[in-house]
C-alpha cells in the first residue's frame, strides 16, 4: 500500500451549488403579509369606540369618520321614516346629534327612549347600520352611571310629552 501524498493534476471538481428555490419562499412570505393584513383589519374594525351624544367630535376615539357606538336619547317628535329609511336625532347632555338608519329599528325602538346607534359620522349626520335598545345584564352592570343619567333624560323626556 502507497502512503504517498498525490498530486492532483486533475482539477478539483467542486460540488455543484443547490439552487434556492424561491417560489416557496415567496408563497410564505405572501401568505404571512396576508395574514398580517387580515388580522390588522378584523382588529381595527373590531374596536367602535364608545362615546355619549355629547363626546362626538370633542372626546379622543369620538372624532372624525372613524366607526363608533353612540349613546343617547331618541329626542321627541324627530323620528321620520322616508323610503324605508329612519332619520331622527339623539340628545345627551344638551348636545344633539342628527342620525340616518337606513332601515326600520322595529322592535321597541320609539321617541324618548336610551339608543346605542353604531356606525360613523358622515357630513355631521351619524350613519347608523345598527341600532340597540335593549341592553344586556352584562352590559348595565359594567356602564351603570351612564344609563342611570340616560335614564334621567328619558324620563324628563317623557314627562314632557304628556
Amino acid at each position: 500500500m502507497d502512503l504517498t501524498p498525490r498530486t492532483n493534476s486533475e482539477a478539483i471538481v467542486e460540488p455543484a451549488k443547490r439552487k434556492r428555490r424561491w417560489g416557496p419562499v415567496v408563497i410564505v412570505v405572501l401568505a404571512l403579509v396576508f395574514g398580517g393584513v387580515v388580522v390588522t383589519k378584523f382588529l381595527t374594525s373590531a374596536i367602535d369606540y364608545y362615546c355619549n351624544v355629547d363626546e362626538v367630535g370633542s372626546r379622543t376615539g369620538c372624532e372624525g369618520d372613524r366607526r363608533m357606538r353612540v349613546q343617547g336619547i331618541v329626542e321627541q317628535h324627530s323620528v321620520k321614516q322616508v323610503d324605508g329609511a329612519t332619520s331622527f336625532v339623539m340628545t345627551f347632555n344638551g348636545e344633539k346629534l342628527p342620525v340616518h338608519y337606513a332601515g326600520d329599528p322595529g322592535g321597541v325602538f320609539q321617541e324618548c327612549i336610551p339608543v346605542v346607534a353604531h356606525g360613523r359620522v358622515v357630513n355631521d349626520v351619524f350613519e347608523s347600520d345598527r341600532i340597540e335598545v335593549k341592553h344586556s345584564n352584562q352590559y348595565v352592570q359594567k356602564n351603570k352611571t351612564r344609563l342611570d343619567k340616560a335614564n334621567e333624560e328619558a324620563a324628563a323626556c317623557s314627562v314632557s310629552a304628556d
